[in-house]
């Protein structure tokens, strides 16, 4: 057995030597070919063996630059990692391995790129039609610079493209242009711009990297053709009223500002409408107007000057106090400043319907502008309200004329109502029992709407003020909030008020049934049983002694029943029931009366005043007696010799 396992050995180490000698010490190096890649990426350089056990790994660029990486060393593995990647990784970088006697080293060379965003496309304003733009193709952070190629197209035509040849000294990510100055025509609308942008990374075997960004051309048209046309004219009598309708070419549509120019040279906006509308012209209306069609790249103005020609002031409407529906009220309708007033007629108009008109026919002697009126009462009525009251005022210039000039001023008729019709709603009732709640909702009619205040009625006579609201609420009721409330309705003309009183029952509590001056007493004493109920008003008291299976109702005086010289049968139960319409309650107390013969010390007052009387009573009898034998013996009887004492 041991000669098999030695022959066995022997034959094993000749077979490894064999193989090992056909594994030759060579090195390998992945990635084969070059590298190329972008700044920011992540790659990784690995070198590898074979035919060595222990090999010693060593990385280098080909001019000894920083690696810019870490290296990994495992067994026969060794790998050179790059990230991210950066301008500072772009070298022929040569991998070295010894093992042993021996040394080899291969290479591999690293190429940077940088391309990463977009083409951006910049404009030095809006595309405005006839009017240059200088457009610019930016491409950002770019590297090598030299393979760059930019061109600018416009729909399908290309408008330029250029090279940048020129070589740097430093490596560095770089920002290039392509500018291109156009006219915008009219044509251009609805094309696009587009920026596309080629990076040659390798001359020989690499495709191209290709970005491009597209926009839109957005064309604009200033505003243009302005035009202002005027209904009627522009010549106007006061009173009445133009119509001016603007219009303006461009695109996008320009939008139509109507200002008038003032004194100072400033204008003030009127209207953002095409169509400007003025009525019931005045003097003052008179000047100069102008319509601006207004857009994103430019305006354009258009003016017209409309003259106003007055003769008179409007009339003036006032009142002598507020329309109250009911009330006699005096409108005076006021002309000022007319001349010559002697042809001057006034109508007061309420509607349609002439109320009061006056033709003043006075003889004019002296010329100078007065002031004339025309004065009438009358009683409004509900009926009244959103009528319109018209002054219209006229006066013929000249006889000549068919229609008289005229001015006229308007007031529209709001007629007022004072207060009244006010009502209270109690909901469940005005008399509830304690800790129920209570609604009382208030309305009252007027015109304008009156306002509701509710108060409450305190003793000195003055108001609480509680809510504003229609409804007052009361919750979890006491006998406290029994009293008077008040509603008031109350608008500019008025007040209406109305009263109701809320009353708050409360059952039976706190009795108390007391006799006095004790609830044990002697025969003869005098004994006061009161019933009190704590502080609850209307409650009836009933005050009953028990007798037998039933009870007798005593006569009692505020809830007190007396009794004088109580006997032995005035002992007994009494009772006290006090009750209300919302519920009673009881009380009971025993009285007991003890009697004189049970008290062997007892001595009565009136046996001692009957005992004090017997005393001088026998000895006076005894003496009458005695004189009156004696008066019989003599025949007669003298008092004063009665009276003298012997001895």
């Amino acid at each position: 057995m041991p000669r098999k396992m030695v022959v066995i050995f022997g034959a094993s180490n000749i077979l490894w030597m064999v193989f090992a000698v056909s594994q030759a010490f060579k090195i390998d190096i992945f990635p084969e070919s070059k590298i190329i890649a972008q700044i920011g990426d992540s790659i990784s350089l690995t070198c590898s063996t074979t035919g060595c056990e222990s090999p010693s790994f060593s990385w280098r660029t080909q001019i000894d630059s920083p690696l810019n990486g870490k290296v990994r060393n495992e067994g026969t593995k060794s790998t050179l990692t790059m990230d991210p990647v950066s301008l500072g990784n772009e070298h022929y970088y040569l991998c070295t391995v010894i093992c042993e006697s021996q040394k080899l080293e291969r290479g591999i060379p690293v190429e940077i790129y940088s391309f990463p965003k977009d083409p951006e496309i910049h404009l030095s304003g809006p595309l405005e039609v006839g009017k240059p733009v200088t457009v610019t193709c930016l491409v950002p952070d770019v590297y090598p610079f030299e393979r760059l190629e930019i061109e600018l197209l416009k729909g399908n035509r290309s408008v330029k493209t250029q090279d940048f040849l020129e070589v740097s000294e430093m490596k560095s990510q770089e920002t290039k242009s392509l500018e291109v100055t156009f006219t915008p025509i009219d044509e251009d609308i609805g094309k696009a711009l587009v920026c596309q942008a080629t990076l040659h990374i390798n001359e020989i075997d690499s495709q191209p990297q290709v970005r491009e960004t597209t926009k839109k051309l957005q064309v604009y048209i200033s505003p243009k053709d302005t035009v202002i046309s005027v209904n009627p004219s522009t010549s106007l009598q006061e009173g009445d009223s133009v119509t001016m309708t603007c219009t303006s070419e461009g695109l996008p549509a320009p939008q139509i500002f109507w200002s008038k120019k003032l004194d100072n040279g400033n204008l003030q906006l009127l209207s953002e409408n095409a169509t400007l509308t003025l009525i019931a012209m005045r003097m003052e209306d008179s000047g100069i107007y102008m319509c601006e069609g207004v857009n994103l790249v430019g305006k354009d103005r258009k003016e017209v000057k409309l003259i106003v020609q007055a003769f008179l002031r409007d009339p003036e409407i006032e009142m002598s106090g507020l329309l109250v529906s009911g009330n006699p009220v005096t409108v005076s309708c006021k002309v000022p400043d007319v001349y010559p007033f002697d042809r001057l007629e006034i109508e007061l108009l309420k509607g349609e319907s002439i109320m009061k008109n006056k033709i003043f026919w006075e003889d004019v002697s002296k010329k100078s502008l007065e002031t004339k009126s025309l004065e009438m009462t009358f009683i409004p009525t509900t009926e009244d309200t959103g009528k319109v009251l018209v002054c219209l005022a006229k006066l013929p210039i000249d006889e000549m004329e068919f229609e008289p000039k005229q001015r006229q001023s308007t007031q529209i008729l709001y007629v007022n109502v004072a207060p009244g019709d006010t009502t209270i709603l109690i909901s469940p009732s005005s008399i509830l029992e304690e800790g129920r709640s209570v609604n009382m909702t208030c309305s009252s009619d007027g015109l304008p709407a009156p306002k509701i205040l509710w108060s409450r009625l305190l003793s000195n006579g003055d108001l609480q003020p509680l809510s504003e609201n229609t409804t007052l609420t009361l919750t979890s009721t006491k006998m406290e909030d029994s009293g008077i409330y008040v509603c008031e309705g109350i608008n500019q003309v008025g007040i209406s008020r109305k009263e109701v009183e809320l009353i708050i029952q409360v059952a039976p509590k706190d009795i108390r049934l007391t006799a006095f001056p004790s609830e044990s007493v002697k025969e003869g004493d005098t004994v006061i049983i009161s019933c009190t109920c704590g502080n609850v008003p209307q409650t009836l008291i009933i005050l009953k002694k028990k007798a037998g299976s039933g009870y007798i109702v005593l006569k009692s005086t505020d809830g007190a029943y007396t009794i004088h010289r109580a006997q032995l049968e005035d002992a007994g139960v009494y009772e006290c029931e006090s009750k209300n319409e919302v519920g009673l309650q009881l009380r009971s107390i025993t009285l007991d009366v003890k009697g004189r013969e049970s008290n062997k010390h007892y001595f009565s007052p009136e046996l001692l005043v009957l005992y004090c009387a017997s005393s001088l009573i026998i000895p006076a009898i005894g003496m009458i007696i005695y004189f009156a034998r004696k008066a019989n013996m003599k025949g007669s009887y003298s008092l004063v010799e009665a009276q003298k004492s012997k001895v």
